[in-house]
Order: structure tokens, then C-alpha cells, then sequence
């Protein structure tokens, strides 16, 4: 920069240039590089941290036209908060999902319903299999896929590593920041809507999804309690799952 950094601010609030506005976005370049890394390792390898540091820009520039520096605030801490609302939201707003697998995972839920329907119990493997049209062994790599697939929305439980505590993972995300107080009743809503979905699964269904996310038990420990194979548990997992995601869809992407 070819300014000082203060002589840099001051001249571009009195001359709203957008060079000097150019160059105190790669001034602070490094501020968004080290917000989008603490944040990638909270996400999937299928996330480009590249992806993250250009949303992440955005979200600087726009600190740098809103910046006020009378007011006595670091650059920083009015930027931060910032950059990382402007990587959240873009997140909010992908399917880490890959079409494939969400294409198989619906395919699997409506074969599913239909035969329960039919037979009035859970289908096999094999029934499964010709209701798809397919072979046994892809209606097992299709429940792989969709187990292991990210079902990532930033409101999700996991556990931090610091107390085991389970929050949602929005929270695990960078550095704290103050929520604004439309964030925090969006959140809350998403909660209480997720307890509500949990009534409508079956009895199995919620305490596998209790004992799992709750408990934090392994699929094999579950097993033993319920006295069922863990691939039995894996199967009502990935069911309940697969419900709780297509009601909360249908209630918030209206």
C-alpha cells in the first residue's frame, strides 16, 4: 500500500475511491485467509477453503465501505463477524450433498414407504432391492452413501471437543460472535421444530436417535441394547435421518 494505513482510511472516507478501496481489501487479505481456515476444518473435505476465502471477501469489502474508524473500533473486530456472516451465509444456501446421492436417497425413502405400506413391516434387503430394480449389493452402498454423507445443516448437533458438550454446529464454527437477535430466534425456531419432528418417527426410530445423538452411543453399543444387528441400527438410523431432513426442508425452504 502505497499509503499509510490511517492516511489510507481517512482519504477513503472523504473520497469513497475505489482504488484505495482495492487496496485496503489486500491490505487485509491475511484477516479473511485466517477466518475461512479455522473455519474449513468445521466442515467437509468436499468444502474448497479457496470457495470459503472468496465468499469471505465479499463479506471484507463490505466492512471496508461500512468501516467508520472514528468510532474507536479496531478494523478487525468490526470485520471478522463480517466476513464470517457473509461465508455462513453462503453455505446456508449449498447442498454439500452430491446430486447423486440425494437422487438414490430419495429413491430409497419412497421404495421404502411404498413396501412398508404394502407389507406392513420394514422391508428387506432383497424386497428393497427389486422394488428399486437394483442389486442387493447397491442397495447397501446407497445406504452407505447416505449415512456417510454430510446431512450438514449449520444447525446440527455435534459434540465439541473441548466438554463433549453437543451444540449445534453453527456454534463450533471460527470464533464466537455475537448473534443478532434474528439469528438467535431462527436457531431457537429450528430447534424446537426438530423436537416436534421427532415425534413423528416411530418408536425404534427415536431411541436409536436418542441414544445416538444424545447418549453417544455407537451404532454396535445400540445394537446390544436394543438387542438388533448394527446394520439393523444403521438402517433405522438412516431412515430417521432421512425423515427429520425432508420435514425440516419442507418446513424452512418454503
Amino acid at each position: 500500500m502505497n499509503l499509510d494505513l490511517q492516511e489510507a482510511w481517512e482519504q477513503y472516507k472523504r473520497t469513497d475511491d475505489p482504488a484505495i478501496r482495492s487496496e485496503l481489501v489486500e491490505e487485509y487479505l491475511k484477516l479473511v485467509r485466517n477466518v475461512a481456515g479455522r473455519m474449513a476444518m468445521s466442515f467437509p473435505k468436499s468444502v474448497e477453503i479457496n470457495d470459503l476465502i472468496s465468499t469471505g471477501v465479499i463479506g471484507l469489502t463490505e466492512a471496508v465501505r461500512n468501516f467508520d474508524p472514528s468510532r474507536g473500533v479496531k478494523f478487525e473486530t468490526f470485520a471478522v463477524p463480517r466476513i464470517r456472516g457473509a461465508i455462513l451465509d453462503e453455505l446456508r444456501a449449498l447442498d454439500w450433498v452430491p446430486r447423486s446421492t440425494r437422487a438414490k436417497s430419495r429413491h430409497l425413502e419412497k421404495a421404502t414407504i411404498v413396501l412398508e405400506n404394502k407389507l406392513g413391516r420394514n422391508p428387506s434387503v432383497e424386497e428393497l432391492a427389486m422394488e428399486m430394480n437394483v442389486t442387493p449389493k447397491e442397495v447397501h452402498t446407497t445406504r452407505r452413501e447416505i449415512s456417510n454423507a454430510p446431512i450438514q445443516s449449520l444447525d446440527e448437533l455435534i459434540c465439541r471437543e473441548d466438554n463433549n458438550r453437543q451444540v449445534a454446529r453453527i456454534e463450533t464454527v471460527g470464533n464466537a460472535t455475537n448473534e443478532t437477535i434474528l439469528e438467535k430466534i431462527e436457531k431457537q425456531e429450528l430447534k424446537e421444530y426438530v423436537l416436534d419432528a421427532i415425534n413423528f418417527l416411530t418408536e425404534q426410530e427415536k431411541l436409536v436417535i436418542a441414544l445416538y445423538y444424545y447418549e453417544e452411543l455407537t451404532l454396535k453399543e445400540i445394537g446390544e441394547i436394543m438387542q438388533i444387528s448394527e446394520s439393523r441400527v444403521s438402517q433405522i438410523h438412516t431412515k430417521a435421518v432421512l425423515r427429520l431432513r425432508n420435514m425440516i426442508k419442507d418446513k424452512f425452504n418454503k
